[in-house]
């Protein structure tokens, strides 16, 4: 196939990149290819109660730059962020004119949660975006597509290819630009619930690091992965713990009773801290008081909590009991590599241009730029499109060689051979029981060594060699192979980002025992890395003045 603009992932910043670009450029060509269906895809799948990066009234973009640093202890791209938080407000009206809900006061003006955010009815937040899309004449929605990786000629993305998920089909698709949009990465590390339960976690699990991959692969250059992102959740049921202490201002204390978050701070990765902290020191479980709130505001939580993650509502039902009459207990998550909470992801310049001609990034898989949340995404997206759209007439469509599709398909075909004898999943399994052990994981409360950091690298290696031992029955398969394959690659640029990283900056983000301390003096810096000559070369970078232009270099 042939297209003008491919995006790849249809989730939040891949609709609003094409609906952007289809408003300004209706006669341009655009391809969506998403690898589940784009009515409820990605990180909005299940819905979201609150949009989190939003200027409200008396505040100003560069407030929420000023959060956003703070909160990432220094290590963002102040540039990145400005231009992102002037479009916040821009985006919200155009969620709104889409048929978003957002909650209004008597006054008319929208109900803020806290300082950054605004209270939304967004249970169909994504079904709004994905029915935006399908409305535009010029864009063409490929559902059940998996992208696997990037068609280059020397340093230009040209296309892509991948697998449909359920049909015996390969895409080749050659593109004029190109929009990375996959977001992050989950499934790297052992999770809180196995077997059965294994997905019920924070991020999305089907975001396995694809659009990462393919950059590594690639050669792009990459930062920041060694600031993980580790959610803390309530327990068991791993619903969201913001809006219970922004919605109510629900305190953290221990199993005393007493309140201890303002003893390690308040930053996002600080409140996770406190609670390992507290549970390593005998006084947990933690929790977030609850049980003086009003019967009202209980009741409030509860639909709140519909709207994004309804099984904390159902066990609250289930037991009947309410948050007004029970403290809810809480825990950290895995980590994750994500670009929408904390830095990680691509090296971009202002425009989301990625170091490899013809490649634009948005969203979670978009480095430099933290706390970006719902509405980042859709700046991001915006700014890709526009972006993308000026560059469309320097360049004709590569035709895709032959040759390298008949190479590809016969690799393809070799998973189906009946001589291999693994599964994806065993791998999987293998690998994140490497990482949760010796790469900072659950099971040793996110610290790790240089020492456990260069066993974890060996390992991984040695699994990466095993994949070419693995079975798969069809197409589905085929696709969870690829998911581990990413993952893996993802592993080993996020354990040399670690250990690159030789400070404990981000407390559990990035616990590193040999090194315990934070150091300004040597990595007051960005730590980037770019794949050369299969080896992880890593690459440190001064921080971005928030005026000014600052571009990347190759």
């Amino acid at each position: 196939m042939q297209t003008d603009v491919l995006i790849i992932g249809g989730g939040t910043a891949g609709c609003f990149a094409a609906i952007t670009a289809s408003e300004q450029s209706p006669r341009t060509k655009i391809i969506i290819a998403e690898k589940a269906n784009i009515k409820r895809s990605g990180c909005l799948a299940a819905g979201v109660n609150a949009l989190n990066a939003y200027i409200t009234k008396g505040h100003t973009p560069d407030f929420y730059v000023d959060y956003a640093t703070a909160d990432a202890h220094g290590i963002a791209r102040e540039d990145l962020l400005l231009s992102m938080s002037k479009r916040l407000n821009e985006v919200t009206e155009k969620l709104e004119s889409l048929g978003l809900v957002i909650l209004k006061d008597e006054n008319g003006e929208y109900v803020s949660r806290g300082n950054r955010n605004i209270k939304i009815n967004g249970e169909n937040i994504k079904p709004i975006l994905a029915n935006a899309v399908k409305k535009l004449d010029n864009v063409t929605v490929i559902n059940n597509l998996n992208i696997v990786d990037y068609v280059t000629y020397g340093n230009r993305v040209i296309g892509a290819w991948g697998n449909s998920v359920n049909e015996e089909k390969l895409y080749f698709i050659s593109a004029k630009e190109n929009i990375i949009c996959t977001g992050g990465a989950a499934g790297l590390y052992k999770p809180n619930n196995p077997g059965f339960s294994r997905h019920k976690m924070w991020y999305c699990p089907f975001n396995t690091g694809a659009g990462y991959a393919m950059g590594i692969r690639a050669g792009a250059e990459m930062t920041t992965f060694e600031m993980r992102f580790i959610a803390l959740r309530c327990k068991d049921t791993i619903a969201p713990t913001g809006t219970l202490a922004q919605g109510v201002g629900a305190k953290q204390i221990n199993s005393l009773g007493e309140v201890y978050e303002n003893k390690y701070g308040l930053t996002t990765s600080q409140r996770l801290w406190g609670t390992v902290e507290e549970n390593k020191s005998g006084r947990g479980p933690c929790y977030l008081k609850t049980d003086s709130i009003t019967a009202e505001q209980a009741e409030d939580l509860e639909k709140a909590y519909l709207n994004m993650a309804p099984s904390q509502t159902l066990k609250w039902v289930s037991s009947q009991k309410s948050a007004d009459s029970e403290n809810v207990e809480i825990e950290g998550t895995e980590p994750y590599v994500v670009g929408g909470h904390t830095a990680s992801g691509y090296w971009v310049n202002n425009n989301r241009k990625t170091t490899l001609d013809g490649l634009y990034a948005a969203g979670d898989v978009a480095g430099g730029c933290p706390q970006k949340y719902v509405t980042g995404a859709l700046v991001e997206g915006k700014i890709t499109a526009i972006a993308a759209l000026k560059e469309l007439g320097k360049f004709d469509n590569f035709q895709i060689e032959n040759q390298f599709i008949e190479k590809t398909v016969l690799e393809v075909s070799k998973r189906f051979s009946s001589a291999n004898t693994e599964t994806p999943e065993t791998i999987e399994e293998k690998m994140q029981d490497v990482m949760d052990t010796y790469a900072g994981g659950i099971k040793t409360n996110y610290s790790y060594s240089q020492e456990s950091l260069a066993v974890a690298n060996e390992k991984i290696k040695e699994i990466e060699q095993e994949l070419d031992t693995i079975f798969c029955s069809d197409m589905r398969e085929l696709t969870h192979f690829f998911e581990v394959r990413e993952r893996l690659t993802v592993c080993l640029s996020l354990i040399a980002h670690l250990s690159a990283r030789k400070e404990t900056r981000w407390h559990c983000f990035a616990e590193n025992l040999s090194y315990p301390e934070k150091d300004d003096e040597h990595f007051l810096k960005y730590i980037n890395s770019r794949l050369e000559n299969g080896e992880i070369k890593i690459i440190e970078r001064q921080l971005a003045k928030r005026y000014g232009k600052y571009e990347y270099q190759n």
